[in-house]
């Protein structure tokens, strides 16, 4: 049984720290010395085995050491601030770790098996795992905080968000309310059984899916993988071309995935790029006066609608279009523009403020505007009559990330930056020995 050598994605995936086994006792002799905690030559070997089955890179015996002992550090934290995990929680966090390699628990815990890893030892490192994850979140989660303008900034292009690999996918969504995940599960099990070429999965989804790409059979054009959610992208990352992943949790719903394409993606190509811009126009007469005004007042292009209130609805029109698509005159002055910067043009008789509000890549280039009627006002999704899921415009990748998304990705960020601070403050202050 092969197990995937992702192991990077497995573990930040998961926040899961390497965790030495806990029975450091009786004949198994002191390899190394942690404060007042020991680690026995016998968990270094069962460390160095489960590095190497899971094609850690590196020099395995150092990192195996170095695992170790952040782990009897990681340990004593969660001790200090009383933190447990459950063995409900462990049996979970086992089975979330063994799905991240497409295996069941059993079928994970055979093949580390065959090459020398006890099942405590896994057990053990799943446990330490989950109470780290608690004690970043206890002592650092309400220290942490995302704001709008760190959000806007992530999804610009001009921070290179959407450069490097792309990926071309197929997507199906099955709606999974609380207490029907397991359900939903299984049925994206079902569909991934038979949806097994292009065609196939493109019916399951026109006929199945509540995303809005079912209106072209579940496609996805390119899209940068830097915009897939992370469990999408540690999915996505195990499969080649032609192939469905497992089900995938997403808010909401079950979602399947079939790769029709990967390819390297380089630097940003004016292509690949969407404008979000808006243009007021303004009388001739004052324009100047009009436009240093608006500059002084205005700090984003939200703030726009607030100077053209009471205004003729057409005064003021704000839209994103694929850079290509941009009209010739404010093409020309955009590309010198950084967000929320403005540029007077003359457009015949008329003056036009151009503001600049965005730019990303986060769209794929097929992407359907999700204004699909008609909508139900308390679902939020459109109504069908054929029998088919409700389109959900929540559920897709072509519209590129989510704020919400977006914010929680920043926010694990900072964490993790903060944890790794916090671990090397433990490390600094420990007294570490070889017998």
């Amino acid at each position: 049984m092969r197990l995937t050598s992702l192991f990077t994605a497995l573990l930040a995936g998961l926040g899961f720290a390497l965790a030495a086994p806990a029975f450091a006792q009786g004949a198994f002799s002191p390899a190394i010395q942690v404060n007042d905690a020991v680690v026995t030559s016998f968990e270094l070997d069962q460390r160095i085995k489960f590095l190497t089955l899971l094609q850690f890179p590196g020099d395995i015996v150092a990192e195996a050491e170095k695992g170790l002992i952040e782990d009897r550090l990681r340990m004593k934290a969660a001790k200090n601030m009383t933190i447990t995990v459950s063995a409900e929680q462990i049996n979970a966090g086992m089975a979330e770790f063994a799905g991240r390699a497409n295996l069941q628990t059993e079928q994970f815990l055979q093949a580390i098996g065959q090459g020398g890893v006890e099942p405590e030892s896994f057990r053990d490192f799943v446990e330490a795992g989950l109470a780290w994850r608690e004690v970043v979140r206890t002592r650092f989660g309400g220290r942490v905080s995302v704001s709008d303008a760190e959000i806007e900034r992530a999804l610009s292009a001009d921070s290179s968000r959407g450069a490097g690999p792309q990926v071309l996918l197929s997507e199906l969504y099955i709606p999974a309310r609380a207490g029907g995940v397991g359900k939903a599960t299984s049925e994206v099990r079902k569909i991934a059984e038979t949806a097994t070429s292009e065609a196939a999965f493109a019916e399951a989804a026109r006929t199945m899916s509540a995303g809005i790409s079912r209106l072209d059979g579940g496609r996805v054009d390119w899209i940068p993988a830097s915009n897939l959610p992370p469990q999408v992208a540690a999915a996505i990352s195990k499969l080649g071309q032609g192939q469905v992943s497992e089900p995938v949790p997403m808010p909401g719903a079950i979602a399947l995935f079939y790769v029709r394409g990967m390819r390297d993606g380089g630097d940003l190509a004016k292509a690949a790029i969407y404008v979000d811009y808006a243009e007021f126009t303004l009388p001739a007469a004052t324009a100047q006066a009009d436009a240093a005004r608006i500059r002084a007042q205005t700090d984003t292009c939200d703030d726009l609608y607030t100077q053209a209130s009471g205004l003729p609805a057409d005064q003021l029109r704000r839209q994103t279009l694929p850079r290509g698509q941009l009209p010739a005159d404010v093409g020309a002055v955009i590309d010198g523009l950084d967000a929320n910067e403005q540029q007077l043009i003359q457009r015949g008789a008329a003056t036009v403020l151009v503001m600049l509000c965005a730019r990303n890549a986060s769209l794929a280039a097929n992407a359907i505007e999700p204004a699909v009627p008609p909508v139900d006002p308390v679902t939020g999704t459109t109504a069908t009559l054929d029998g088919t899921p409700a389109i959900n415009d929540s559920f897709g990748l072509g519209q590129g990330p989510s704020k919400d998304q977006l914010r929680d990705e920043l926010t694990n960020r900072k964490l993790v930056q903060l944890a790794e601070a916090y671990l090397a403050e433990l490390k600094a202050e420990a007294i570490i020995r070889r017998p």
